[in-house]
């Protein structure tokens, strides 16, 4: 089933079972997915690419507005965006933890010859593609500077 038909499921479900956070969390994704399809220029249709860059693009917008209310001492608003970002996380695959992250950066960087911060760029480029919803941005960032220095 595809991730929109999933999402739509998931959306009936919280409806019946009257919760209301998830509800809006689910809506959200929703009205993400109809205004990419409805796009200038979009083909109508959402690949399972931009469905999840859709998804992780929500996941990071809600956690960058939690970091900005728990700054400013907004609690309240601060747990419903943490609420939303665990729902909307539900539906991004599988994150892979450091450990296994580490050891396959290792590998791409022996693998490209990468031996110095001048060839960050292209390491970066290719473990992003394929690592795409899977790891940290920021995450694979790091471990990259770290091992390339």
């Amino acid at each position: 089933m595809a991730l929109f038909e999933t999402i739509n499921e998931a959306l009936k479900n919280a409806m019946r079972e009257k919760q209301k956070d998830r509800l809006e969390a689910l809506r959200a994704i929703k009205t993400a997915f109809l205004m990419a399809r409805s796009e200038k220029g979009a083909s109508g249709s959402l690949s399972d690419e931009d469905e999840l860059k859709i998804i992780q693009k929500l996941v990071k917008q809600r956690q960058d507005s939690a970091d900005i209310y728990k700054q400013q001492g907004r609690d309240d608003l601060y747990e419903k965006e943490m609420v939303e970002k665990a729902v909307i996380s539900e539906f991004m695959p599988e994150q892979m933890n450091e450990e296994d992250l580490r050891e396959y950066l290792q590998k791409l960087i022996s693998e490209m010859g990468a031996d110095s911060m001048q060839q960050m760029g292209p390491v970066m480029g290719r473990a992003t593609k394929e690592l795409s919803g899977k790891a940290d941005g920021k995450m694979i960032s790091a471990i990259v500077k770290e091992i390339l220095s």
